[in-house]
């Protein structure tokens, strides 16, 4: 359903174009990760995703499980989330590693939070979590980097300035480009791991702002 949701709506708030390094996009079984701009950001990363048939679990706060309607969603759906700072923390890589034996992509961001500026610039990713590397090393699933631009122009900044822009996104219609990259087999140290993921993701984020330019 969110992907339905994610396909229909984003194309009405702005334009989105996709890019792949392999023609037929993820393969199935991958862990996706990407970039963690905006609100609005897994969105667009799914409705771009949709495109090549792969309709991801997708792993996020698990704050967003408290909501009525898109909690309820999310549970039917089987999406997973994200306890951070919990006793039951490391549940959420079991449940990944459970769907990715199942033969679907687990979507996720190496942030694990949204960056504090308020303006609609771009910029590249913060600092990664371990939360990939290990999820990577307990699977041995490919791990692809996924970069999006220009979700911050749909919405950003403080709550009053994000519900404009959401509201008005339909009218200004902003331009929006997902770079989906090579598949990665990691190996090795978390921490070094973790240092490879966040530099594929910077490059597929570069790749999806030079598209933004052109």
């Amino acid at each position: 359903m969110l992907s339905r949701i994610a396909a229909a709506v984003v194309p009405i708030a702005g334009s989105l174009t996709v890019s792949s390094e392999a023609a037929s996009g993820p393969g199935v079984g991958s862990i996706l990760v990407a970039n963690h701009t905006s609100l609005a950001d897994p969105a667009v990363v799914i409705a771009a995703l949709r495109r090549y048939g792969i309709e991801p679990v997708v792993m996020a706060t698990a704050g967003l499980w408290r909501l009525p309607l898109l909690g309820a969603a999310l549970r039917r759906e089987g999406h997973i989330p994200v306890r951070r700072g919990t006793a039951r923390a490391g549940e959420c890589l079991d449940a990944a590693a459970a769907a990715l034996a199942a033969g679907r992509c687990v979507l996720l961001y190496g942030e694990g939070r949204l960056p504090e500026r308020t303006d609609a610039g771009e910029a590249p990713p913060g600092p990664f979590r371990s939360g990939p590397a290990r999820l990577a090393g307990m699977t041995g699933a490919p791990l692809v980097p996924v970069g999006q631009a220009g979700a911050r122009r749909l919405c950003s900044g403080g709550a009053v300035k994000q519900l404009a822009g959401a509201v008005t996104a339909p009218l200004r219609r902003p331009d929006l480009h997902v770079h989906i990259g090579a598949p990665l087999h990691l190996r090795g140290a978390v921490p070094e791991t973790t240092l490879r993921i966040q530099a594929a993701v910077n490059a597929a984020w570069k790749n999806a702002s030079r598209a933004l330019s052109r």
